[in-house]
């Protein structure tokens, strides 16, 4: 009686409550993860697991959750997200959790805590109220061991000490390999160095993700050099943030997909993540692959077929802080002057100060971004990060439910759920999360259909989502009808698979 009276407060039900009573959600419409498919049915979550699915009859003591109306769905896993920069500031995770993300996976772009065994420790000594997983960034190996020397090929001996890092990072449980190649340092490694690491967490199991070498000028090279390493290796492989951030490539998705399919057709395990925005936030110097910042010429390519002056919102700026939320158009405008020679300037004064600017760009096609969402094989992230202006890192998952599924009907529910879950924890590797059914770890959300949406804008990018009921994370209520609870039961999640892949072919889904 005294759970029932604690759950009809409204109040939160600590992670004692798993030592007194199940939790029984009844008449909800369940989607699975595995596949497209819906239908009423009864869950009980006993401790972390999911004991029972069906018509169930409520046991003495259970802890009854009327699901009549709503979506009980697996938790959403996160397969590209930055949010572990201000985890420690947030350990709520309310903006993850109020749009069902139960899991973030970090180590991104090439970049991961140096040890990923100091991440892990210091989330297992202070969980946060989601699960975290994590690549071993390429980038950071890098610098770790060329350090400021960096804008060269690395030597074998390099090589060699890279792998030696990446195999005690694999050996803690990252996931695989992940590489930012238009980034400094990766900037300036060869394929072969590349290959060289990749081929190292294929030993272990382990799979690449990249942010790869060109989403514009280079693109078609770019995807090549990522296909050709899951080819070489045996691993899967996985496009981070697909786009086609180039105007003369709009229209061209088919394309894109066609080059995918023929690598999964060839034996090759080749997939994608995305999220549903056509701008993207980076450091604008990113789109000068040559980093031949005074280049006039360099500059009006990349205002005329990257990311219009307009298109080009500064949301950080070492050199000036004020133009923090202005656009590179607007800052032309006030200096009277024509944004080729604006956008020179303020990289220049960046750099002077040894800074950057990030930017949020506006360079992809609505119609392009629906046909990679749509591909069987491309699952959802964020790329985002708490405390950003750009609203990826609150809205994503709950956008693709309002926007793909209710309002364009580009998705089935059930199909956008399976994109959010099974097959998200397909990509990384993770066992017995992204399903309901009976053994599966009790990640689980419930949700309104009808109301589930994304708040977050440029405007106001932290604005959280609305429609989520509920949300259990490892069986514990974590999050209610708009509040987290203030429970943190988040886990580490490190890399099932552990046996080499095959030395080639892949694997596909």
């Amino acid at each position: 009686m005294r759970w029932k009276t604690l759950l009809a407060l409204g109040l939160a039900v600590s992670t004692a409550t798993n030592c007194y009573a199940a939790t029984l959600i009844r008449s909800a419409t369940v989607a699975n993860g595995r596949d497209a498919q819906t239908a009423p049915a009864d869950v009980r979550i006993d401790g972390d697991r999911i004991v029972a699915v069906g018509n169930l009859t409520p046991q003495k003591d259970d802890i009854v959750i009327d699901g009549r109306g709503l979506v009980l769905a697996p938790g959403f896993i996160d397969t590209h997200s930055h949010h572990d920069e201000k985890l420690g500031e947030h350990l709520d995770a309310t903006q993850l959790l109020a749009q069902g993300v139960t899991t973030v996976v970090f180590g991104q772009d090439g970049g991961s805590e140096f040890p990923v065994a100091k991440l892990f420790a210091e989330r297992e000594a202070h969980p946060a109220a989601v699960n975290i997983a994590s690549y071993s960034g390429h980038g950071t190996l890098r610098g770790e061991v060329l350090g400021s020397d960096y804008k060269r090929e690395a030597t074998p001996a390099e090589v060699d000490r890279m792998r030696a890092l990446l195999d005690a990072d694999m050996r803690a449980g990252a996931l695989g390999l992940s590489t930012g190649l238009e980034y400094d340092p990766a900037i300036y490694s060869s394929h072969a160095e590349v290959l060289a690491l990749a081929s190292e967490a294929a030993k272990f199991g382990g799979r690449y993700i990249s942010h790869m070498r060109s989403e514009d000028r280079e693109l078609w090279a770019a995807l090549d050099e990522l296909i050709t390493i899951g080819r070489e290796t045996g691993m899967p492989v996985q496009v981070s943030h697909a786009k086609l951030g180039m105007t003369d490539w709009w229209g061209q998705a088919d394309r894109y997909l066609a080059k995918l399919d023929a690598a999964r057709a060839e034996g090759i395990d080749a997939s994608l993540d995305i999220y549903p925005y056509p701008y993207w936030q980076s450091t604008l110097t990113v789109l000068w692959p040559e980093r031949d910042f005074d280049n006039r010429a360099t500059a009006a390519f990349v205002l005329g077929h990257l990311a219009p002056p307009e298109g080009l919102l500064i949301s950080g700026d070492s050199g000036d802080a004020s133009h923090v939320g202005k656009t590179v158009a607007q800052i032309a405008a006030e200096r009277g002057e024509d944004p080729v020679t604006t956008v020179i300037s303020l990289i220049r004064a960046a750099r002077a100060k040894d800074g950057d600017i990030s930017v949020i760009g506006t360079s992809m096609d609505e119609g392009d971004i629906a046909k990679l969402i749509a591909w069987p094989h491309a699952n959802i992230s964020s790329d985002g990060a708490f405390e950003d202006l750009h609203p990826r890192g609150a809205g994503p998952f709950a956008k693709i439910l309002r926007v793909y599924v209710r309002e364009q009907k580009l998705l089935s529910l059930g199909e956008a759920i399976r994109k959010m879950s099974s097959l998200a924890a397909r990509h990384m590797g993770i066992a017995d999360r992204g399903e309901i059914r009976v053994g599966a770890i009790a990640d689980l959300i419930l949700f309104d259909p009808d109301t589930i949406r994304d708040n977050a804008t440029t405007e106001n990018p932290g604005a959280v989502a609305t429609g989520m009921r509920r949300v259990w994370v490892n069986g514990v209520l974590s999050f209610v009808d708009g509040k987290a609870t203030g429970e943190r039961p988040g886990r580490v999640v490190r890399r099932g698979h552990s046996t080499p892949w095959p030395a080639a072919g892949g694997r596909a889904d």
